[in-house]
């Protein structure tokens, strides 16, 4: 499986709500049920620019996952959250 290759990096992981969970993966199942360590969601904003609300350990079901995607650690560490002002994501539609 291809998430093998992600295990103990720092992954994003964008929902179907539209939610955007950071953390370094732990584990995950066949129907990509995931486990990440060190998580926090990036909540985005117009006016407050990106405020990172810390989740710790976090399990997200696999149903509710639209996109994984690893994490340059360094470049994602040397980041100004605060001064990125963008709108939330919308929610993903499946048709």
């Amino acid at each position: 499986m291809a998430l093998n290759e992600y295990v103990d990096k720092l992954v994003s992981i964008i929902t179907n709500d539209g939610r955007n969970i950071v953390g370094k993966l732990k584990g995950f199942d066949q129907t990509i049920n995931v486990i990440l360590e060190k998580s926090h969601e990036r909540i985005f904003s117009e006016d407050q620019g990106v405020v990172l609300n810390p989740l710790g350990l976090y399990i997200l079901r696999g149903d509710n996952i639209a996109v994984i995607g690893e994490l340059d650690e360094e470049e994602d560490s040397s980041r100004d959250f605060l001064s990125i002002k963008v709108p939330p994501m919308k929610p993903i539609v499946h048709t």
